[in-house]
């Protein structure tokens, strides 16, 4: 068993680890659909990109953000001259400012042009009045203007919803569905933490019928290849924290799963 969750692991939202799941999880959710999609469309990566600074409230949250790589643990340098000790500097690390968000792109492999869109969010995508949220509205709305198709799935509790619709509000996770030509009549996967991630359907050209995507399957690929099961420390409280009863029904699920000398089970 790759985590001992049913469906998501919260353990995985972990800005510090998420940007890895994030990009494990796409492959694997390209590698399920390039096997139905060939030799008709094709399933590529490609990205969003955009310029970040510290005083974006989106700064925060992106791995690594400033970070101590290295302490001068030299001697202070004391000029023969002035007899001034030099102090010991920090060296730090920043961020990037360039920030470079993959996606999924289905095409129609005869002239190239974009049929359906997968998002998988970002915590920077869920921070409002972010660089990242901007960026991510405007590709939404961007593919939204033309015969494509638009999928963005959310596995992170924290933040604020790109598609929030009041009617599903108690769903930890979600995936949302806009399809061409019925832009005004979204689908949407409510997703719960205590159940499976589901199978959803990926709507190709007209004449084609939609496709499905197991997102548990993936999910599970993506957890194998990261190792994920061995890093997790499953006797702390993920980060972010689950509301209290969450937080209890997550400490029985983890009790049944380790075995009885503390390890976990195969």
């Amino acid at each position: 068993m790759a985590s001992p969750f049913p469906g998501m692991d919260p353990y995985l939202e972990d800005p510090a680890i998420w940007s890895g799941v994030h990009a494990l999880l796409l492959a694997a959710i390209q590698g399920q659909l390039a096997e139905t999609l060939r030799p008709r469309y094709t399933v590529r990566f490609e990205e969003r990109v955009y310029v970040t600074s510290e005083d974006d409230p989106g700064f925060g949250v992106l791995v690594p953000d400033v970070r101590i790589i290295e302490r001068d643990r030299t001697a202070s340098i004391r000029s023969s001259a002035t007899s001034v000790a030099v102090a010991q500097p920090i060296t730090v690390e920043l961020s990037d400012p360039e920030i470079h968000e993959p996606n999924l792109v289905v095409r129609d492999a005869r002239d190239r042009s974009i049929v359906t869109v997968i998002e998988l969010l970002s915590p920077t995508n869920k921070t409002a009045n972010s660089t990242g949220r901007h960026s991510f509205l405007k590709k939404r709305s961007e593919i939204l203007s033309t015969d494509a198709h638009w999928i963005e799935i959310d596995l992170l509790r924290e933040g604020a919803r790109t598609a929030y619709l009041q009617r599903i509000h108690d769903a930890e996770y979600q995936v949302y569905l806009s399809r061409s030509g019925h832009r005004l009549r979204p689908q949407v996967w409510p997703i719960y933490l205590r159940e499976r991630l589901p199978a959803i359907s990926v709507p190709l050209r007209p004449d084609d019928p939609d496709v499905p995507l197991d997102l548990q399957a993936a999910l599970n690929v993506a957890i194998d290849r990261g190792s994920y099961d061995l890093d997790n420390d499953y006797s702390k409280d993920p980060i972010p924290p689950l509301r209290s009863e969450q937080a209890n029904w997550a400490k029985e699920v983890i009790a049944k799963y380790r075995k009885p000398s503390g390890g976990a089970s195969e």
